[in-house]
């Protein structure tokens, strides 16, 4: 029996039609909508045509063709009605391209599609017309089934059982944990290919205190396996996860598969992903995509990729943030908007890393390039897949496996107390994986420390030097401060004012204005560099002058995060600053002296960092192999 690589799918009920779009695209010319009761089956009204040219429908070719052991794909369609099928192909540039197609009356379509010509890009979808009430069910399949795998040392292994153990560590977010299990209960066909569920419970407020927790866990039963553990972070808790999942308690299913607490998933996607992993060459990690949580149309990441240069994450080659399906969809070859370049939803996107919001990592790999790194968040799934990379694993992060997550832009982490880790991490793992020199890392830090400054961040400036502080100690201390860094770096915090978070602007006097500061504007246009020259020239000139203290009393601005840029900041003595996700406002005052010590401070460092960054890179790189070791973790869990 040909074995089923993805499903059809349809919107849950009630999705609005921005969200419907990444499922089906109804030709505006049709009289009536289309009518599902099931998500796997859909009625077509005569006479209307329905297209499946979309991001959870199409089949994404050219990620089979470079990853696959498959030459070839089969399309099933079963049409109970009449109604013509059509089969189309992309290619690199979005250009559309007819494949196949026939008339079909009670009964079922099969169509064997090549996979020979999406070497660089395209994808493969079906377009419907029904000619009386049609209802279609249809479904993408292997020819054959899954073969041996090639390790990177020519042995085989596998091939390997479609079963996963399931792994989501949570932190206070006993609603959305609880949502996660009930959302991998809800489907027969995901339910059982689940073998275990782990979950790490690292809050004080429990999910097993949540309702519809114990309903949930009674359906999974011997199945679900809860640890309660200190905060650990997301490093901590998916350790924990793989640590169990490898141990003799668990089952030793074949895949392991990272998931966050607070997504939603559409449940087809843990499918999709057991099959590309079992259908890869070799053994790889497969990525899910990153949709937007609170723009769901929105695909808000296709892949990432570490600059070689700075060694800091950044948006693979050719794509764009936050995409936009119902605005721009596969269809539309020639967007009117730039930056929503559809054409480029057409290319094999190459990644070096995915994140764990959704990631599969097969067994082989865990047993073979060891646990996470003892990291507290940000950077561990970076390391884990560059490891994998260097280990002859690569990464793929695969179109129409995805979950909605929240994205980035409503986040403050770049400048709140996860700076700290990102800094301090982002240097320990290009100690570990970096092989060039450290002048563009150096040069991105000193720009960031100048434009935090600017900006009045002086907590942010605070935190991120004692991140480089806690990297020159070198490895050895990594697991000791594994639960003790958040609860320093939160104290350090908050003995700076723009670390303390106000409910309100209102809490404060009204603005008392500053005249001719840009505070409603970016620079965008011809223009813009002229203007960064005249506003950068303004605010170093500001900066180095002394504030005027009844600032620190009065704001001269209320600002939203939107227009808190350093041209504006930069030339001001205070300003409230609304919070990413709108909760509240922290009131940031300039003070010359202390950004002056703290600048000292940092470049004090980032040059002891250079110096000393060959000589860490070989203390950590000799200390990789204990910091990722089950023996290692296993004081920590068993402690």
């Amino acid at each position: 029996m040909d074995a089923q690589l993805q499903r059809f799918l349809l919107p849950k009920a009630g999705e609005p039609h921005d969200v419907r779009m990444l499922y089906l695209i109804e030709s505006q010319h049709n009289q009536q909508r289309s009518r599902w009761t099931e998500r796997n089956s859909i009625t077509i009204p005569a006479g209307n045509e329905v297209s499946f040219q979309t991001y959870f429908n199409a089949f994404p070719a050219s990620y089979w063709r470079r990853w696959s052991q498959l030459d070839s794909v089969i399309l099933k369609v079963d049409v109970q009605g009449a109604a013509r099928v059509d089969v189309f192909r992309s290619k690199i540039d979005a250009s559309r391209l007819a494949v196949v197609g026939d008339v079909v009356s009670d009964d079922s379509l099969e169509f064997e599609l090549s996979l020979k010509q999406f070497e660089d890009g395209g994808w493969l979808w079906f377009e419907v017309t029904a000619d009386s009430d049609a209802t279609i069910t249809a479904g993408w399949y292997a020819p054959h089934a899954p073969k041996p795998q090639i390790m990177p040392d020519g042995s085989e292994v596998g091939p390997f059982e479609a079963k996963a153990t399931i792994g989501i560590p949570t932190f206070n977010r006993p609603a959305d944990a609880v949502a996660a299990l009930e959302a991998l209960a809800s489907d027969p066909e995901v339910d059982a290919v689940i073998e275990a569920i782990i979950m790490p419970d690292q809050g004080n407020q429990h999910p097993a205190d949540e309702p519809g927790y114990e309903a949930v866990t009674k359906h999974f039963g011997d199945r679900f396996y809860e640890f309660r553990q200190g905060n650990l972070g997301g490093s901590g808790g998916y350790s924990r996860i793989m640590y169990e999942a490898l141990g003799d308690k668990t089952p030793n299913s074949p895949y392991i598969l990272y998931m966050d607490d607070d997504i939603q998933i559409e449940p087809d996607s843990i499918l999709r992903a057991l099959q590309a992993a079992r259908y890869a060459k070799s053994p790889m990690l497969i990525g899910g995509q990153m949709l937007n949580l609170q723009e769901r149309s929105h695909l808000h990441t296709m892949g990432e990729v570490i600059d070689g240069h700075s060694f800091m994450w950044t948006a693979a080659a050719h794509t764009h943030y936050d995409h936009d399906f119902a605005e721009f969809p596969l269809k539309n070859r020639w967007p009117q908007n730039p930056d929503f370049d559809v054409r480029d939803m057409h290319r094999r996107i190459d990644v070096d890393y995915n994140g764990w919001w959704m990631c599969t990592i097969p067994r082989v790999v865990a047993e073979q390039i060891g646990q996470p790194l003892p990291l507290f968040i940000k950077w561990d799934d970076g390391e884990y897949g560059l490891r994998a990379g260097k280990a002859g694993f690569p990464t793929a992060s695969w179109p129409g496996i995805a979950i909605w997550h929240m994205a980035w832009s409503d986040k403050d982490d770049a400048i709140d107390w996860q700076a700290y880790f990102h800094l301090r991490n982002r240097l320990i793992v290009a100690a570990l994986q970096h092989d060039g020199d450290t002048k563009g890392l150096v040069r991105s830090m000193q720009k960031a420390t100048a434009k935090h400054l600017v900006c009045m961040e002086y907590s942010t400036v605070a935190i991120q030097n004692e991140a480089m502080k806690d990297f020159l100690a070198g490895p050895d201390h990594l697991f000791d401060i594994l639960e003790t860094s958040l609860p320093r770096i939160n104290a350090m915090r908050k003995q700076f004012s723009d670390a303390q978070v106000l409910a309100s602007a209102s809490e404060l006097p009204k603005p008392s204005g500053a005249p001719g500061v840009p505070t409603t504007w970016t620079i965008n246009g011809p223009l813009a560099g002229a203007k960064k020259v005249v506003w950068l020239a303004k605010s170093l000139k500001h900066t180095v002058t002394k504030e005027n203290r009844e600032h620190h009393e009065v704001p001269q601005a209320n600002l939203a995060p939107i227009n808190a840029r350093w041209f504006s900041l930069g030339q001001m003595d205070s300003a409230t600053v609304t919070t990413a996700d709108g909760s509240g406002v922290v009131f940031r005052k300039r003070d010359r002296d202390l950004a002056k010590e703290l600048l000292k401070e940092s470049l004090k460092l980032q040059k002891q960092v250079a110096e000393e960054f060959d000589r860490l890179r070989g203390e950590y790189r000799a200390a990789h192999p204990r910091l990722t070791s089950r023996a290692a973790w296993s004081e920590v869990f068993d402690a």
